[in-house]
């Protein structure tokens, strides 16, 4: 007579407890901890006093917390957006034409050549696109110099109206690899009889990159845009060490808005309101992608 089976939960419970208590010390308790934050007026020192929604009010007529977001729209574009389509262009030609005509060593080398900014750590990626944006001896002012573009020097992050582009620049150069990379896999999986047939009929690239290519591969679209959005809402490193969020605010956003709120103003109780804010909208958009990632997995089933 056999023993009856436990139940595949059980079974499996010890082992996910390591990583529940992991989570919960690390995420839950420290995400309350900055809410309950939130609500008190604090400078870091002393009892914290109760201010209730004092300090979720004043964010909403404070023009500095907006101005971050909306540079958090321009970090959406530079780390979602353009590296998401240059990705996926990048990826269909590697693919087709590189793989296809130099093999696939040359295709894995400038795929790894894409995705090494995503190795480097972002204080080394930051330093050195420093010292190439420098007005003065930086590597891309004595380039424009050197072909007969002097008039095109400028201050790239040391004047308000390039400062945010050029860390936008460095951005991108920093996210294409992650999404070339996971689209390339993607392009694996594709039924190659389709182009074949496409071919057959006389599609040319173009038409077979819109009509097939681009359709097969909205899981991973769905995939690279949210966690790369994701990615951009929450940049701090980049700009940290970029341009600390000057000049003048002009490349601030949220985290680093945070950052400076909750350490160097020590306005504790309001810093911690910006960053349940934020995580609270990071949130939201995470279960809204899923929500539709897992709709559109139905209709295709």
């Amino acid at each position: 007579m056999t023993a009856p089976r436990r139940p595949l939960t059980a079974s499996y419970a010890p082992f996910l407890l390591p990583g529940v208590l992991a989570f919960l010390a690390v995420v839950i308790v420290p995400f309350l901890m900055n809410t309950g934050l939130s609500f008190t007026s604090w400078q870091g020192v002393g009892t914290p006093e109760w201010s209730g929604l004092a300090n979720y009010r004043e964010l909403l007529d404070d023009s500095a917390f907006w101005e971050s977001f909306r540079h958090s729209l321009f970090m959406v574009v530079a780390m979602a957006a353009l590296p998401t389509a240059i990705g996926l262009v990048l990826a269909a030609a590697l693919f087709d034409h590189i793989g296809k005509h130099f093999g696939s060593r040359i295709t894995t080398v400038l795929r790894a050549c894409f995705y090494l900014p995503q190795v480097l750590p972002i204080a080394v990626a930051g330093i050195v696109w420093s010292w190439i944006l420098a007005p003065e001896n930086g590597s891309l002012n004595e380039l424009l110099a050197a072909v007969g573009l002097s008039s095109w020097q400028q201050d790239w992050l040391g004047d308000p109206d390039f400062a945010l582009y050029s860390v936008m620049g460095v951005m991108v150069w920093v996210q294409l690899g992650f999404p070339l990379v996971v689209f390339m896999a993607g392009l694996e999986r594709i039924d190659p009889q389709l182009h074949e047939a496409a071919e057959l009929d006389g599609a040319g690239w173009w038409r077979r990159f819109w009509h097939i290519t681009l359709p097969q591969l909205r899981p991973e679209i769905s995939v690279v845009l949210t966690w790369c959005t994701i990615a951009a809402l929450k940049v701090f490193g980049a700009v940290y060490v970029l341009t600390k969020g000057g000049p003048g605010g002009a490349t601030d956003v949220p985290s680093y808005f945070s950052f400076t709120t909750f350490f160097e103003k020590t306005q504790v109780g309001y810093g911690a309101a910006i960053s349940t804010v934020l995580t609270v909208l990071i949130l939201a958009l995470s279960l809204i992608a899923l929500r539709l990632q897992n709709r559109q997995e139905e209709t295709q089933t």
